[in-house]
């Protein structure tokens, strides 16, 4: 008898199919969600935003995103694709490192709460070091040591990489496990010494000492001053640690037209409109600037800019610019060539991988005019306008 409802069961299963097979319908199996199919939030991008996009691109971008500083207009692009929900690139579905990549740069450029979002839908996490980590870094972050501690237990690969040993020394430790957090501390530190970790987890296992000033390199520092009490107010966090620890959802650059030039002001206030620019409002800014040479290279800047974010239809427009004499940026040729593409196609994912490449180079103090207005022109060109005029506006705001 106890066989019965097992053999109901495969009875039900076996006529459910041949009914599925009579009436000619299809049985597929679902495929776990890729690197990009799990939405972080809802950014308003769509379904289609990585068609055509190179996945070796995706690769080298991506974990560039999550350890370099970028410009406020970066930061936001970033943010906005990826955390779109969308088929990723193709030959990117099942990439593990592509998707910690994702939720890591997620954190590292302010939105933690899409990261998060992202990793509680991975599949596989007990079976990527690299995913588990992010996910262990973001419940650290969190204050949630419990979870980071669950996952560091479950690992089933790479445990015995150095991080898992540290945190599985700090679980150990707030565990009670005194004996087993010395062995796993010692590990640890003759596979790769870490005189912070070393002096932070040092105080933890004595129970008394001076433990020094806390640090917030990274989620493990962050619980373990946390844990010993310390100052954390008067450590400098790591941006990807500044950034998870505030309780702010992630705002669209904002600049103020008002503290630029008053000749600038009526450009600004157009861009940050999404309205055209006024003829006169244009030649008033070139004409207010014009001078020397730098007053010039400003002017020509400004131009730019503006007519990035247009289309020059006629042959004075197009006489215009050819009259310019700004330099190139300092991105290389091949790149810039492959912006102008996907800018021509529309390759929406595409462009921004390669603006934010360029961006990540760049760093936060910003991007040459050339790299800035050859960015504008393609994100204007694949439809991401809201971002095409946040860059146009920051580089407006940095002209000299």
């Amino acid at each position: 008898m106890s066989r019965l409802p097992w053999l109901l069961a495969l009875v039900i299963t076996a006529g459910s199919a041949s009914a599925a097979a009579a009436q000619g319908v299809q049985v597929t199996t679902l495929a776990a969600p890729d690197a990009f199919t799990t939405p972080g939030r809802d950014t308003g991008l769509p379904a289609d935003l990585w068609r055509g996009a190179s996945v070796q691109t995706a690769k080298t971008v991506l974990p560039l995103l999550a350890t370099k500083a970028l410009s406020p207009a970066a930061a936001g692009l970033a943010r906005r694709v990826l955390a779109t929900g969308a088929p990723g690139p193709e030959g990117g579905s099942q990439d593990a490192g592509l998707a910690a990549a994702r939720a890591s740069a997620l954190v590292a450029q302010g939105d933690p709460k899409a990261a998060a979002a992202i990793l509680a839908r991975a599949p596989g996490i007990d079976r990527s070091p690299e995913l588990a980590r992010v996910a262990a870094e973001s419940a650290l972050l969190s204050g949630e040591d419990a979870r980071a501690c669950t996952l560091a237990d479950g690992l089933s690969s790479g445990r015995d990489e150095v991080y898992w040993l540290r945190l599985r020394t700090y679980c150990q430790a707030v565990a009670g496990q005194a004996g087993q957090a010395q062995l796993t501390f010692d590990l640890a530190q003759a596979q790769a010494k870490d005189a912070v970790f070393g002096r932070l987890m040092g105080a933890k296992l004595a129970g008394a000492g001076a433990p020094g000033a806390a640090s917030l390199r990274n989620g493990l520092d962050y619980a373990l001053s946390r844990n010993l009490g310390l100052d954390l107010a008067a450590a400098k966090p790591a941006p990807a640690v500044a950034a998870a620890l505030s309780s702010a959802d992630p705002a669209p650059p904002a600049l103020d037209a008002s503290a630029m030039p008053a000749e600038l002001v009526p450009v600004a206030q157009a861009m940050m409109s999404g309205k055209s620019i006024a003829y006169g409002d244009f030649m008033g800014a070139m004409n207010a600037v014009a001078g020397g040479p730098k007053a010039t290279g400003r002017a020509q800047a400004v131009a730019m800019l503006s007519l990035a974010l247009a289309t020059p239809t006629s042959a004075e427009e197009r006489d215009l610019t050819t009259q310019f004499t700004l330099p190139e940026g300092k991105a290389p040729l091949g790149r810039n060539l492959a912006l102008d593409v996907a800018g021509n196609q529309k390759l929406m994912g595409e462009a921004a991988l390669l603006s934010l490449w360029t961006c990540a180079e760049a760093g936060p103090a910003g991007l040459a005019i050339g790299d800035r207005v050859r960015i504008v022109r393609a994100l204007h060109a694949v439809g991401l306008e809201a971002d095409a005029r946040a860059f146009a506006l920051e580089g407006l705001a940095g002209l000299k």
